[in-house]
């Protein structure tokens, strides 16, 4: 365990389809101290984050040769929200490792690898990202009147369930994920659309929708402040 930065707090998903390998990772990590969880096809990972919640880094591998593969896996969970993956994979081909990085990964890790390498690498993405462990139940309980469930992209608003499109579930996510920070516009341009060149009109469009579904009030936003010039913040009460 590293001095500052306790592991046993933080939960990692890891998703591959061969048994010596997932042995071998889940092994490294509960040595750190991890918490952690497995699974052998991409269907199993959300399955399991359907059931317990999201974890707060998933090591993802590629290739799996039944089902969804890793890219698929990938693709559904950043539907809906923003946690970190690293590959881990035996493709080392500069196209696919340059993809990936843009679209999907934090970190990509080839194998064969140092398992002490893989821990360290976990540890740098999670530190710089942050124990946000309040987003990361099946279930968030912000007060007496608002719950929100990434995995399921609904809220519920004293008691009635409102549906989530994949980009406002994704934007709740990321402001809830910062809650009480300030999250830059640019930030959150860069997490919702990786790919491609938009501006800070579109990202109103989608607070403003957000805010319909979710505040009492709109006008006057309990949960989704405003800061002018600079972003949003999202408010626990």
């Amino acid at each position: 365990m590293t001095a500052g930065f306790d592991t046993s707090t933080y939960r990692v998903l890891v998703l591959d389809d061969n048994y010596s390998m997932i042995r071998l990772v889940s092994t490294a990590l509960q040595k750190a101290g991890f918490q952690v969880s497995t699974a052998s096809s991409g269907e199993e990972g959300l399955e399991l984050i359907r059931r317990g919640g999201l974890p707060h880094l998933a090591l993802v591998d590629i290739h799996m040769p039944y089902g969804m593969n890793g890219f698929d896996f990938c693709d559904a969970v950043l539907d809906y929200s923003d946690v970190p993956i690293i590959m881990l994979t035996a493709v080392d081909e500069d196209e696919t490792i340059i993809q990936t990085i843009d679209r999907y990964a934090e970190d990509y890790i080839t194998k064969p690898f140092n398992p002490g390498e893989l821990v360290a690498r976990v540890r740098r993405v999670l530190r710089r990202i942050g124990d946000f462990a309040y987003t990361l139940s099946a279930e968030t309980v912000v007060d007496e009147h608002l719950t929100v469930s990434f995995p399921h992209q609904r809220a519920t608003i004293d008691g009635q369930e409102i549906a989530l499109t994949p980009t406002e579930t994704k934007l709740l996510f990321i402001l809830m994920r910062n809650a009480g920070q300030t999250v830059t516009t640019d930030f959150i341009l860069r997490r919702l659309w990786p790919m491609e060149t938009v501006y800070e009109d579109r990202l109103r469009v989608y607070v403003h929708r957000l805010r319909r579904k979710i505040e009492a009030h709109p006008e006057a936003p309990q949960y989704i402040r405003s800061e002018r010039g600079v972003g949003y913040t999202f408010v626990r009460n």
